[in-house]
């Protein structure tokens, strides 16, 4: 397993993603939609808003996963957020990176990957929007145009606090 490297900014990155003041904070309803709308779209049994924090990738919305978050040292998302667009992993057990990764030999057994890097107007990534499969596949030009413009669209609303409730 080769964790993802740590930018050289990274204490940045860390600081734009705290100044949201999203981290470890209760499920929203506007998210849990990206991501059901996500695994429905793409026909995957999990999809997941990962945040990556210092030691651990933390996730805002998820389906398909019981915990709410893994280490960043076994994370693909990890490795998303230092690309400048999707990630995909076809097929992990075939992937020198991931091949013996604990979450791809054991549960949740992540054999396909892609994440689509969340950047925030100070231009850090803050973490990924991702699908993953117990299978390998592909995503076609046409889901790949779709799923970057969901993450477009997460973006914004990342970018939009929550409204306070009505009285």
């Amino acid at each position: 397993m080769l964790a993802a490297p740590i930018p050289a900014y990274d204490s940045e990155r860390l600081a734009a993603l705290r100044a949201m003041l999203i981290l470890d904070t209760p499920p929203e309803a506007r998210f849990d939609k990206v991501v059901q709308f996500a695994a429905q779209e793409f026909d995957v049994p999990i999809a997941l808003i990962s945040l990556i924090d210092d030691n651990r990738q933390w996730f805002k919305a998820r389906v398909g996963l019981d915990v709410c978050e893994m280490g960043r040292d076994v994370s693909f998302c990890g490795h998303a957020i230092l690309q400048p667009d999707i990630f995909v992993i076809h097929d992990a057990r075939a992937d020198a990176r991931f091949a013996d990764n604990p979450i791809v030999t054991g549960a949740p057994y992540v054999i396909f990957y892609a994440g689509a890097p969340l950047p925030m107007p100070s231009g850090y990534v803050i973490g990924t929007l991702c699908l993953i499969d117990h299978k390998p596949r592909t995503l076609d030009n046409t889901e790949l145009a779709i799923f970057s413009s969901l993450r477009d669209l997460l973006v914004e609303e990342l970018g939009n606090p929550a409204e306070a409730p009505h009285e």
